[in-house]
């Protein structure tokens, strides 16, 4: 992927909507584990989900500057063809459930988000080198990421122990599996685009011949219909 994530750093545009991209899914992940801090029934839980969702909304906070910094200073432009990005932002928190989670659960997602994070985030501190001030950001935000990563699965060693290794199994796999369901769908969408697409441009235009060059043999006006076998009404009843 890193030829891929060359490409969306590379440009300036691109650039911008991932950082406003991670700002939002950096938020929303901070609201996630504030809520669960405000459900664990566990004392140390509590003091370091706070701290996890202190820092995600700082994280947020950060990238919306910077992409308002990057927003003012490229001034107004015009959107250029592909101008989007396919990579997710962020840790992918905004696909978190709470409520009914336990925290064993919790932790072991919120480790392989972390990881997965930690690992994207190194790649993308060596696209920016020409950027001093979001490399600076990438810089700060990573040693957090190595505290949340490292909290989690000590965590998770405590209050899981002898099954810490599969609840880290499981939410990897999970992971996949929801991966997989979005890129299922987005195939989905353009195959059902592309066919209804050629049914539009190549099915339908035979048809719409048809009924033209019918329409061009039928008599202008309304024709009654004629039956040899109809009998002529002798009442209204």
């Amino acid at each position: 992927m890193r030829p891929v994530h060359r490409w969306v750093w590379a440009d300036a545009d691109r650039r911008l909507r991932k950082l406003l991209t991670f700002a939002k899914v950096e938020t929303d992940g901070g609201r996630d584990i504030l809520r669960a801090a405000e459900v664990t029934p566990d004392p140390l839980l509590r003091r370091l989900y706070l701290e996890h969702a202190i820092d995600e909304l700082r994280h947020g906070d950060l990238f919306r500057e910077r992409g308002a910094a990057l927003l003012r200073a490229r001034g107004p432009r015009r959107t250029r063809l592909f101008s989007g990005n396919p990579l997710p932002g962020g840790h992918g928190l905004d696909d978190l459930r709470i409520d009914g989670e336990p925290d064993h659960r919790l932790l072991a997602f919120l480790h392989v988000a972390e990881k997965a994070a930690a690992s994207r985030f190194t790649i993308y501190r060596e696209l920016v080198d020409d950027d001093p001030e979001t490399r600076a950001i990438f810089e700060h935000i990573l040693r957090d990421e190595v505290f949340h990563m490292n909290y989690t699965y000590t965590q998770l060693t405590r209050i899981a122990p002898g099954r810490h290794r599969r609840h880290v199994w499981h939410a990897r796999a999970k992971r996949l599996w929801n991966r997989y369901l979005r890129v299922a769908a987005a195939v989905a969408s353009v195959f059902g685009a592309a066919m209804l697409s050629a049914i539009y441009f190549i099915v339908l235009p035979p048809f719409a011949w048809f009924a033209r060059r019918a329409e061009r043999r039928d008599p202008p006006g309304w024709t009654p219909a004629r039956r040899a076998d109809a009998v002529p009404p002798r009442s209204q009843y």
